[in-house]
């Protein structure tokens, strides 16, 4: 019998589904929601397990995906860290790249680096760019280094020497050393995290890991102290930004592979059921209550770049992390969003959030900025008799009374300001889509939208309305879906190795042996954990350039190639770079660069298809009222209980559908309708 239970810690809520099977292959799906924690975001874990009445010890794994990683960093909690690197290798933290956004702006400053210069120490050695030693490592230089470390109540440190992408052998050697003269410190080397080139990116990667690590590895102990306390003793994974998840172990060691595991998650579930339904083009939508998330995912490959920065926008240059990532772009725009006015009486929305606590001013907690969500509200697409799914009673007076106050500063309506608020969100939302799409060489109109979160299905109509394109889906459970991807995901692990040799027949041995080299490590690390190597399936991808260009683009190849199909990775190669750039060039290839993916099914959920219930659609009518929907009118609209819905019903906008996590928007002459697994498939008409 299966009993997998999956959380999702958001900014906003912590999200749980449940799957349980039986022997004859019957299913059983909860889902529940309860607010978020902080800073004891582990808490926030245990509250919706006890809230959904689960008892841990029939539990036979868990996933896990948490914010805990992210915060610690955008919120500058991580612990006290300094990083060891070679002799006048000090300040490259400092000196950065070059590539500032606001470029015509005089006063741009540099973000300032999370490890300051008191804190950044040398030491003697050297490695050169082939891995070849020039200067042996000057060990005993660490004994006065080791004292002010702790002078300095160093928590964390970070190991980072020139060119140890190629030989790491160095950065071992000083790690050992230190483990051995203070255990109680925390340790990461470059060669850990990442084994690619450009100093500056390495440096401020594994800074960063070193950053946040003793945070990270005390939440994840905490975690598992407090569900093995309620009688969980079944299996515990940790999703991963790479859209896999991990042991415990691991994500301990390496917890910066942790940084976008919620949104990971999300996309291989949006993943996952394209691939049930035949939509293998398409882009996913995560709006939850503090950002919207979305990512494109063509010809069912899941997205994943080693080129990921946090804090990165048109004002800063933000901070790399080479760690492999889902790509995607991320927005402050979601439920808790907040409507304000700038100093030239100009209404914005976000990326300032309400957060869970005090919340949208629906909530009645004491808030007062007006939200997306209580536009929404005024707007008549959310009930506010059943608010969060019955669970709070919208207090409708304070959302008028704020609604009015902001309105009048802006000399408009109630009405004209709500659909103001809802307008500006969906064009946030809108420009985010077009980054993903447009900007990268792909027509919208080519793909399906995926929309999922809370308030994902809310505004999903709207936005493939503006992009012309044809079809959304709203998944079953669709408001949990980041935590129910953690159910359909593999165990999974990703090496980068920077490797430059000309991408020519006479080359591929020594690729081929490059490549098995990686595919060796990772089975060593597999087989420790006793993963049996014929339950690992692995993927190759090729870093390809034009020769002396700086542009790469990846391929996958095969795990050994032949001269056969030599031709095949760069006719692939030209066709994915003319997509991205919008040209191709008629000069040599070299490869940069070597990425192997290893996953391992731990155990993902099937699912079934839902059996009709016999029901008519007319049946699931629960009453009726005012929405608006901004260009589209207002208009009298039929109020769907979802949760009565089942395969096969059919209906034709304005309609809206009220599920118990979240409210699905259907604008006029738009249908819809669910599929043989609960999702709705929502048909946008043509455009005349």
């Amino acid at each position: 019998m299966k009993n997998y239970v999956s959380t999702d810690v958001g900014g906003t809520f912590t999200d749980l589904v449940q799957f349980v099977q039986d022997e004859q292959g019957h299913q059983i799906i909860k889902t529940s929601k309860s607010d978020t924690t902080p800073p004891n975001f582990e808490q926030g874990v245990l509250n919706v397990i006890h809230k959904a009445g689960i008892t841990l010890s029939d539990v036979t794994m868990m996933t896990h995906g948490t914010t805990v990683v992210i915060n610690a960093l955008t919120e500058r909690k991580g612990e006290a860290t300094a990083l060891i690197t070679t002799r006048g290798f000090r300040d490259v933290l400092e000196i950065g790249r070059g590539n500032r956004p606001d470029f015509f702006n005089l006063n741009y400053s540099k973000p300032e680096p999370f490890i300051p210069r008191s804190l950044r120490f040398e030491i003697t050695e050297r490695i050169n760019h082939h891995g070849h030693i020039e200067t042996p490592l000057a060990a005993y230089e660490l004994d006065a280094l080791i004292v002010q470390l702790s002078e300095q109540q160093v928590k964390s440190v970070a190991i980072c020497l020139l060119n140890a992408y190629c030989n790491p052998v160095h950065e071992q050697q000083l790690a050992d050393i230190l483990k051995k003269a203070k255990p109680d410190l925390s340790v990461i080397t470059s060669s850990e995290i990442c084994r690619q080139w450009r100093e500056y990116e390495r440096t401020s990667s594994t800074a960063l890991a070193a950053y946040v690590k003793p945070t990270a590895e005390r939440y994840l102990q905490h975690l598992q102290d407090g569900l093995h306390a309620d009688g969980f003793n079944g299996k515990l994974y940790v999703m991963q930004s790479n859209c896999g998840v991990d042991t415990l172990a691991a994500a301990k060691q390496v917890p910066i592979t942790m940084v976008e595991s919620g949104p990971a998650s999300g996309v291989a579930a949006a993943a996952y059921i394209g691939r049930l339904i035949g939509e293998t083009n398409i882009i996913a939508l995560d709006i939850g209550g503090t950002t919207a998330k979305c990512s494109l995912i063509s010809e069912s490959a899941l997205p994943i770049t080693s080129n990921y920065y946090i804090e990165r926008n048109h004002k800063s240059a933000g901070y790399p992390i080479m760690v492999p990532v889902v790509d995607l772009i991320e927005i402050g725009n979601g439920g808790g969003s907040i409507a304000w006015c700038d100093e030239f009486n100009r209404l914005h929305v976000g990326p300032q959030s309400a957060g869970a606590s005090p919340g949208p001013v629906a909530y009645g907690r004491g808030g007062t900025g007006i939200t997306t969500t209580d536009a929404n509200l005024a707007l008549g697409r959310i009930n506010p008799d059943f608010f969060c799914g019955g669970s709070v009673t919208a207090d409708m007076s304070q959302v008028d009374k704020h609604l009015d106050q902001l309105a009048q500063q802006l000399d408009l309506s109630a009405d004209e300001l709500a659909r103001g608020v809802v307008r500006i969100a969906n064009n946030n939302m809108v420009n985010a889509l077009k980054l993903v799409s447009v900007n990268r060489g792909h027509d919208p109109r080519d793909f399906a939208l995926v929309a999922f979160g809370g308030g994902g299905a809310m505004h999903a109509a709207a936005l493939a309305k503006e992009l012309g394109m044809k079809k959304v889906i709203i998944p079953a459970n669709a408001a949990v879906l980041s935590a129910w991807g953690m159910l359909v995901s593999d165990l999974r692990r990703d090496k980068y190795l920077t490797y430059i040799t000309p991408w020519q027949a006479q080359t591929l041995p020594q690729i081929s042996e490059q490549v098995e080299q990686l595919c060796r490590e990772l089975l060593h690390a597999f087989n420790a954990e006793n993963i049996r190597e014929d339950q690992v399936e692995f993927k190759v991808y090729a870093r390809l350039r034009y020769q002396n260009q700086e542009h790469a683009i990846e391929v996958e190849m095969a795990r050994t190639l032949s001269s056969d199909q030599l031709q095949q990775v760069a006719n692939n190669f030209h066709q994915a770079y003319e997509q991205e750039y919008s040209y191709r060039l008629d000069v040599p290839i070299e490869i940069i660069g070597l990425h192997v993916c290893a996953s391992v099914d731990v155990g993902k959920i099937m699912m079934m298809p839902l059996n009709k219930t016999g029901l008519d659609i007319t049946q699931t009518i629960k009453g009726e009222r005012w929405v608006d929907f901004d260009d589209d009118g207002r208009h009298k609209t039929p109020l769907y209980d979802g949760d009565l819905m089942a395969p096969g019903m059919q209906l034709t906008g304005p309609a809206v559908i009220e599920q118990s996590g979240t409210t699905i928007v259907i604008h006029p002459q738009q249908c819809a309708e669910l599929d043989e697994y609960g999702n709705v498939i929502i048909h946008l008409p043509e455009e005349v």
